[in-house]
């Protein structure tokens, strides 16, 4: 009987240990999940932490980092000062999402990028530069403007188009290519909606639309281009 339960509890803890595993951290709904009190902690403490040190909490990223990845933010400077631990939902304590800081200069306000729409891009990225390593081009399709194309996936070998669920409608968005066959999130649709619910906007053919999305949301349109609007609807800004 002693046998068994010793058994028993060895069995246990070889469940346990394995659950561990299977589901890791960043698999965790609690480490998926915007919660806005963790949003409010970080601003809290990016606020605090300016006031004191007459700077910003950021790491450092050159000039040519894409806006929305510019200004992460750099919990090793908050904590343990101004902020008990990074979220649990951060990139630093096992989550899916990197605390960013959008309008720097003026009103600095921290918003999140969904690290698995990176993901994503990644993984199609290798399969394009791996389909122009064989045909020394990469797989463009339609002309969607100036320097942006579709996908040709038949031509990689893939039956369906890939899409990626939107942060902001939870519609599936589809990717494009510019002119280098870097691959990019199409938010066409996602601004076009955010124009339509925000009808007093101040934005003019030829500005730059995407803080639509970032200023009414929790999150940056990660791996975008800049848009403009032309009758009302989102498109390409192109010059």
């Amino acid at each position: 009987m002693k046998r068994f339960a010793t058994k028993l509890v060895l069995w246990t803890s070889l469940v346990t240990m394995l659950s561990g595993c299977l589901y890791p951290e960043s698999q965790k709904n609690e480490n998926q999940i915007p919660y806005t009190d963790q949003i409010q902690s970080v601003q809290t403490a990016v606020e605090q932490y300016q006031d004191n040190k007459s700077v910003l909490p950021i790491k450092t990223r050159d000039q040519e980092t894409p806006i929305y990845q510019k200004y992460p933010i750099d919990f090793k400077k908050l904590v343990p000062a101004f902020l008990q631990q990074a979220p649990g939902n951060s990139f630093e304590n096992g989550g899916v999402f990197q605390y960013v800081l959008i309008n720097v200069e003026e009103n600095p306000t921290v918003r999140l990028i969904d690290l698995l729409l990176i993901e994503k891009v990644k993984d199609l990225q290798l399969r394009v530069n791996d389909y122009r390593r064989k045909k020394d081009y990469p797989p463009f399709n339609e002309v969607l403007a100036k320097d942006r194309y579709s996908i040709n996936y038949e031509a990689m070998g893939i039956e369906e188009e890939i899409t990626v669920k939107s942060p902001f409608t939870n519609d599936q968005l589809p990717f494009f290519l510019d002119q280098n066959g870097n691959v990019h999130i199409d938010y066409s649709s996602d601004l076009t909606k955010a124009i339509e619910s925000n009808p007093d906007h101040n934005y003019q053919n030829g500005d730059d639309i995407r803080d639509l999305l970032a200023n009414n949301s929790f999150y940056v349109p990660v791996a975008s281009v800049p848009y403009t609007l032309e009758n009302d609807k989102a498109v390409f800004l192109v010059k």
